[in-house]
């Protein structure tokens, strides 16, 4: 017990790295835990692996579902080991039907932080509220409320998925078996539920671990890098399923993954961490409200004039003039687009297409983080 009255967890005896360990260390009836069977993950907890050199990055403001209920709430979360913070006062929200992208450099705190979330390591400062509920206070009641896969499911091999989720059922009060086949069928998995696991594809069993984990109706469903090891097909796969899952069940799903082009068709946000802090909250897609200026093309008849009209100009930057295409590039705040569009038409440039000119994830992610590459 920890100071305060609740249990406090370690990954020795949380972790649900073996099938042993997934048959035997249930919720028991009296309240108690030593585990919790909608969580798989490995027999790992080394919070050091996430060692980054401290750096004070500013919190830019995020654009993202608030007229839904609040799932997960980080809240001044820090992790300190001898006198380094894996984790520094990260703070954010995660709200009901959103996909959300943990991002960082290889060393950021992710896996740390998601451990946390989970009760796998304690924090050493702050909280997690899940619907409400304490992880430090009220372990029991909010774990109840997440489902997940820390690294890599483990399954009996020599058993059929079905069984195996039959496993899981004896382990969790209310789960029926209109629930499984319900799970089942959300993850794609009904022409193949009654194959034994040994054969299943890396894919089908990263499913098997989703269905697994949403046995149990949670609000929330989090994975570390659920892609890890499948083909493009696979990993398309994984990404047309998770989006249906928190569409149909109105889950919240936060994914932590180094396939940023995956994260940018998967996620409606990011939450992207450097050195243990929150560098920045985004939509995907969204607008960017803290950057002023924007990157536009124009396709004209003249790229000559136009270029010449732009020069005179104060206050946009001319990037680019392609004369044979007809194409100019500018950099402009969005104020001094009426004034460009006015000044060519007045020098007789006609204007065919006007197009903004969006960074990638990638490029974004490289730019927060002031160009270190994620892992």
């Amino acid at each position: 017990m920890n100071g305060n009255g609740s249990k406090e967890l370690t990954a020795d005896n949380t972790a649900m790295g073996s099938s042993a360990s997934q048959a035997v260390n249930a919720i028991s009836k009296s309240g108690t835990t030593n585990a919790h069977p909608h969580l798989h993950s490995s027999n790992k907890s080394n919070a050091s692996d996430d060692l980054g050199d401290g750096m004070h990055s500013s919190v830019i403001p995020s654009t993202n579902a608030q007229n839904s209920p609040v799932v997960l709430t980080v809240q001044q979360v820090t992790k300190t080991i001898g006198k380094k913070n894996i984790v520094d006062g990260l703070s954010f929200d995660i709200y009901r039907g959103e996909i959300v992208g943990l991002l960082g450099p290889n060393g950021a705190g992710k896996t740390t932080t998601i451990r946390m979330i989970v009760g796998l390591i304690e924090m050493t400062q702050g909280d997690v509220h899940v619907k409400g509920h304490s992880i430090k206070r009220d372990f029991v009641q909010a774990i109840r409320h997440i489902g997940g896969i820390i690294e890599n499911p483990e399954f009996y091999p020599y058993m059929s998925g079905y069984d195996n989720l039959r496993q899981y059922q004896r382990m969790s009060e209310g789960v029926t078996i209109t629930r499984i086949m319900e799970v089942v069928k959300l993850v794609g998995l009904q022409d193949a539920i009654h194959k034994k696991v040994r054969a299943y594809s890396l894919g089908m069993r990263q499913r098997l671990g989703i269905a697994q984990a949403l046995l149990h109706n949670p609000s929330i469903l989090i994975l570390d890098e659920p892609t890890n090891g499948l083909d493009p097909a696979g990993i398309r796969e994984m990404r047309d399923y998770l989006k249906q899952i928190a569409k149909d069940e109105g889950i919240a799903i936060l994914v932590s993954s180094h396939l940023l082009s995956e994260m940018e068709l998967m996620c409606s946000r990011v939450v992207v961490i450097q050195e243990g802090k929150l560098v920045t909250e985004r939509s995907i897609g969204g607008p960017v409200v803290d950057e002023e200026l924007t990157t536009v093309t124009f396709r004209v008849n003249d790229a000559a004039m136009a270029e010449q009209t732009i020069r005179h100009m104060k206050d946009i930057t001319l990037l680019a003039t392609q004369i044979e295409e007809g194409i100019v590039t500018v950099q402009l705040t969005e104020e001094d687009i009426p004034a460009l569009i006015q000044s060519l038409c007045d020098a007789r440039v006609r204007i065919y297409r006007v197009e903004e000119i969006k960074s990638s994830l990638e490029e974004e992610f490289l730019k927060w983080t002031g160009g270190n590459r994620i892992a």
